[in-house]
């Protein structure tokens, strides 16, 4: 049967899913090295990603915001050390706007269904805004897109008001109320502070202390603009220097002795923090500094000591229609709860809607584990290339960072397509495992494998398909060249040769 000939307006060199970091950034570097057929498909009607979507109270980066930015688009701006979420959010609306991107996006053009038709070399992409085919896709939706909902017995049944920090309800009045809240986190930590004021009671429930350092947070003076913006170099210099310290740190989390010394960091801001023996123990981690996430915070045990506040450490059995009940069969009446538990990160939900060679779905591909070739390419996916896919997440540092050097392998894969003739590029089974070889023992030892905890780093079969687990300059070493041996190569020449069998 004659298969339906490609639409020219809506055939495009590169589709980008996404319009976050991610996103933005794919979109600006392909702009600006002259690529200018492509589209990004956004399922809400702004830019923003993360900092679009988390509009809790008190949300913000924990990375310097110098950092946490495009190398590119650098900002003398910021109001503080550490950008807040709508700090965050314009910043990438400006950039949408200065490099010229936003017409390229697609609104509310949310990805249901991206197969790859082998014959045709390209990628079939259904969205809820059209259908449209491109030879590269590309996918920047992180691994913060989508909340985890802990299945907790009786929560669909609860009576009152129930939602994910992520899915903020600011309709809602918290005034007086009682409120619930599972999960003590990275939004945890911001969100409770800034509610615990004007709430009645608010009863905390943690499965977990998470390690908590102080945050050095301070207001950007006139004088550190003015260098900013009228001293050559003082920016990158800036950049550079959080970014070496940063690095540091990755030297430090990699090797639990040295990490269980930088313990007493956190362990003197806990102390310091809580005089109260009791309540100090019980948010003391039993397991090794940057096992899991390190946080910050300066407000959040002065929070947790308050008089409408309760921690609870009792496991949650079951919700009723009005009330939690812990194991010790307490039940705490309550009229909202609030869901702090993170996200699907080692469950990628984009893994349900992406099809590779012979209809091969990426969630059953990776049903034994993620895995991807430096981060990006899985075999069997031609011409797929994750943004923040398997094993990129950093424990220490700005994960621009890592998007910007995936970009520029993008663009380099890109660039060896066009001069090669290449209709298709896709990673070797055998090179894909041999890069995943070296990441697990890389990352065996480690604080985020040995530091006596359970993780949202690690996936249920105990791997850890998250972390990389050393400096980003050696990430983007490894991702500075797009090598083609890596590679089962598909060119033009092999297109044109199958098209008879088309018709």
């Amino acid at each position: 049967m004659a298969q339906a000939p490609l639409d020219p307006a809506r055939d495009l060199r590169v589709a980008v899913i996404g319009s976050g970091f991610s996103g933005l950034g794919t979109a600006i570097r392909l702009l600006q090295q002259g690529i200018d057929d492509f589209l990004v498909f956004e399922r809400a009607d702004e830019v923003g990603g993360t900092w679009r979507d988390n509009t809790y109270p008190g949300c913000a980066c924990d990375v310097m915001s110098h950092l946490y930015s495009f190398s590119f688009a650098p900002n003398p701006n910021w109001k503080s050390t550490f950008g807040k979420q709508r700090e965050l959010l314009d910043y990438l609306r400006d950039c949408a706007d200065r490099f010229g991107v936003r017409s390229r996006i697609r609104f509310r053009h949310e990805l249901t269904e991206a197969r790859w038709d082998d014959l045709r070399k390209r990628w079939l992409i259904s969205t809820t805004g059209g259908d449209y085919t491109a030879q590269v896709l590309v996918t920047g939706t992180g691994y913060l897109s989508e909340p985890a909902i802990p299945d907790v017995p009786g929560l669909s049944g609860f009576q009152g008001e129930v939602f994910h920090s992520s899915r903020w309800r600011h309709d809602l009045d918290l005034t007086g109320r009682r409120v619930a809240v599972i999960g003590t986190g990275a939004s945890a930590i911001q969100f409770v502070p800034a509610i615990q004021p004007e709430v009645g009671q608010l009863d905390l429930y943690q499965r977990t202390p998470p390690w908590v350092g102080p945050k050095n947070d301070k207001a950007n003076s006139a004088l550190q603009t003015k260098l900013l913006t009228s001293v050559p170099g003082y920016q990158r210099f800036r950049r550079n220097f959080n970014m070496w310290g940063r690095e540091i740190l990755a030297f430090v989390m990699a090797r639990p002795a040295v990490a269980g010394k930088m313990q007493k960091m956190a362990s003197d801001h806990l102390k310091k923090s809580v005089p109260d023996e009791a309540l100090r123990a019980r948010l003391t981690p039993d397991y090794v500094l940057a096992c899991k996430r390190l946080l910050f915070s300066n407000t959040y045990y002065p929070a947790i000591q308050q008089p409408n506040v309760e921690l609870v450490t009792d496991g949650i059995a079951k919700v009723t229609a009005d009330a939690v009940v812990t194991a010790d069969g307490r039940e705490r009446p309550v009229d909202t709860i609030v869901l702090g538990t993170g996200f699907e990160a080692v469950r990628r939900p984009i893994a349900e809607r992406v099809f590779g060679r012979d209809g091969a779905g990426l969630k059953d591909t990776w049903n034994e584990g993620m895995s991807a070739l430096r981060g990006t390419g899985v075999a069997g996916f031609p011409n797929l290339f994750m943004l923040l896919g398997p094993n990129t997440t950093l424990g220490h540092s700005s994960q621009v960072i890592m998007i910007e050097a995936q970009i520029a392998y993008l663009l380099d894969a890109l660039k060896t397509m066009d001069e090669r003739g290449l209709a298709a590029v896709e990673p070797l089974p055998e090179a894909q495992r041999a890069y995943n070889d070296k990441l697990d023992q890389r990352l065996d030892g480690t604080v985020w494998n040995a530091g006596n905890c359970r993780s949202w780093y690690l996936d249920e079969h105990g791997r850890n398909p998250s972390i990389w687990p050393t400096y980003t300059w050696r990430f983007r070493r490894a991702t500075s060249r797009f090598d083609p041996a890596e590679h089962l190569l598909s060119t033009s020449e092999d297109l044109r040769a199958a098209a008879p069998a088309a018709s």
